[in-house]
């Protein structure tokens, strides 16, 4: 009997021998500080998703009759003219704005073009999100251009038409990931 154990633990030996490593898993922790920089350039594949849908929604627009009261995303803005915090707020609150009107506009017929940038917006809202609770100045209370740039947002959210606000987004979707977010991703975030 002790041979037909030693045959059967031998078996098993070599059977996990041949299995290789056994894979080992690290206890789930949560990511604290900013991790921004992985946004510093999107993929060529994320890039052309995003092409895709812009052109979709420009279509879509073109269908549409829609008029602005005013530019919601002035060209004149820079976010590098803020102080590295207040470029968080702004893009954060930007990207909000960004994923309510293109989640709306995905419930229509460009559901499917717009999942991947829908996505990717996502992921990089969250990390926003975490980079903004990291900062030790987020709890200041908002002045100057910032507060005037999240103002007239809020309230073109109230004022302005769907058709408004999807032409708005559509028109600066690259503006956003270009400029607005290297502006952020190149900052100082040691955090």
């Amino acid at each position: 009997m002790t041979t037909a154990w030693l045959l059967v633990l031998a078996t098993v030996m070599l059977d996990l021998a041949r299995a290789g490593p056994v894979p080992t898993f690290k206890p789930t922790t949560t990511r604290k500080g900013c991790h921004m920089g992985q946004f510093q350039s999107l993929s060529p594949q994320e890039l052309k998703g995003f092409k895709k849908a812009k052109d979709a929604l420009e279509e879509s627009l073109s269908l549409k009759n829609w008029s602005c009261s005013s530019p919601l995303f002035p060209r004149t803005r820079d976010l590098r003219q803020l102080q590295v915090w207040e470029r968080l707020v702004a893009l954060e609150a930007e990207l909000d704005l960004t994923l309510k009107v293109l989640r709306a506009a995905a419930d229509s017929s460009l559901g499917v073009t717009l999942d991947q940038p829908l996505r990717t917006l996502h992921h990089i809202h969250v990390e926003l999100q975490a980079c903004i609770r990291a900062q030790p100045t987020a709890g200041s209370r908002l002045q100057g251009r910032l507060n005037h740039w999240l103002h007239r947002l809020q309230e073109a959210t109230k004022k302005e038409s769907q058709g408004c606000l999807e032409a708005s987004v559509t028109f600066n979707l690259f503006h956003l990931l270009v400029r607005d977010l290297r502006s952020v991703t190149s900052g100082d975030l040691h955090i």
